[in-house]
């Protein structure tokens, strides 16, 4: 379980990689071989929230449950033409799953995420560009509170 020194991640995917991780019922999730350093610094208990690419929203939130591996064996699709192994995984579980319908749309998000600010609010898709980035204790709080709300309007 995670504690006070727990990190939040926002992953990155496509709606493709974002169904192969949900074939897996969230119990895996690759990171790509060029964040291989990266991978290395996130720790049990940590989160991972989901942000899929060409939808621009946030779709569930997992828990990382155990130390990191490498794996080749294809899983994800990556982009058509360039596929990449994620060979960097751990196992994790899910912690808060939307149904598609419920997505929290990342735009509703621009003016309230310290993470974004960082960009001009024009380019605010900027801010999710790339596969892994931590976030601030702040937006991490807005994350799960947002996708809590989500699943509470479905439920």
């Amino acid at each position: 379980m995670a504690d006070d020194a727990s990190k939040t991640w926002v992953l990155t995917g496509s709606p493709e990689n974002f169904a192969a991780t949900r074939e897996r019922d969230f119990r895996v999730i690759g990171i790509k071989e060029r964040n291989h350093n990266r991978a290395r610094t996130i720790a049990v208990g940590d989160r991972i929230v989901l942000y899929v690419t060409r939808v621009k929203a946030f779709a569930a939130s997992i828990r990382v449950v155990g130390e990191l591996y490498e794996d080749r064996e294809p899983i994800w699709p990556g982009k058509p033409g360039n596929p990449d192994p994620y060979p960097w995984r751990f196992p994790t579980e899910p912690e808060l799953v939307l149904a598609d319908d419920d997505w929290v749309p990342a735009e509703t998000l621009v003016d309230v995420l310290d993470h974004v600010a960082r960009w001009p609010p024009e380019h605010w898709t900027l801010a999710f560009q790339g596969q892994l980035r931590t976030v601030s204790a702040h937006d991490a709080d807005v994350l799960l509170e947002r996708l809590r709300a989500a699943a509470g309007a479905s439920a």
